[in-house]
């Protein structure tokens, strides 16, 4: 569980959809107020996963290749094979010009309850569908799991943490740095995605295969 939680928070955390976004946020006209409710929104849609799976397992693992436990590990099978059939058409397809999304016209004059809501839109919810799935493995009569569920929600907010802070602390510097940043993302958004999408989607497809077989 472990490992597939730090696969899934890492993919997560790397997406270059939200830290796009929140780039712009944090670099509009009150942008540590805009980006901490995006963060803050953000956390708590992972956290209220989590907690509805907990709620449904009562924090007790289900019985290995039970109906429960055969039923988590056949979403993260389909997750898997959904994400890496999409990254594999990412790839073939040939490149399309697109402008930039609505929103981005409208992020300056962006209230903290649109900015909260951006975050919910733009969360990866393949992504987090297969951590729910992976965390129905979670026995929380340890510290060891209670840890993994913390570190993984953590994990998949770390690039909004840093960037948060880093614009409190020094603004100036996280302003020009984090433009580029954002620019160097935009050059290569597609090659991001497909790149996440294939990894993330291999991992998950191989991981819920050999557990479903052995």
């Amino acid at each position: 569980m472990v490992l597939d939680l730090l696969v899934i928070g890492t993919a997560i955390t790397l997406g270059p959809l939200h830290n796009t976004a929140f780039i712009l946020l944090l670099s509009s006209r009150h942008g540590v107020r805009q980006g901490l409710a995006f963060l803050l929104s953000w956390l708590a849609n992972l956290i209220a996963v989590i907690a509805c799976v907990v709620l449904l397992t009562g924090g007790q693992p289900p019985a290995h290749h039970s109906a429960p436990s055969t039923a988590a590990v056949a979403v993260k099978l389909a997750i898997g094979v959904a994400l890496a059939s999409y990254g594999a058409y990412r790839h073939r397809r040939p490149p399309r010009p697109h402008g930039p999304p609505r929103w981005k016209a409208r992020i300056d004059d962006a209230s903290p309850v649109t900015a909260a809501g951006l975050a919910w839109v733009l969360q990866p919810w393949a992504l987090v569908g297969a951590g729910a799935a992976t965390a129905v493995d979670a026995n929380l009569s340890t510290a060891a799991d209670w840890l993994a569920l913390t570190g993984y929600c953590l994990l998949a907010t770390l690039s909004l943490i840093v960037m948060e802070m880093y614009t409190t602390w020094a603004p100036t510097s996280a302003n020009a740095r984090l433009n580029a940043l954002r620019n160097w993302m935009d050059e290569h958004q597609e090659q991001l995605i497909v790149t996440i999408a294939l990894l993330a989607g291999l991992w998950l497809t191989a991981r819920s295969i050999y557990d479903l077989v052995s």
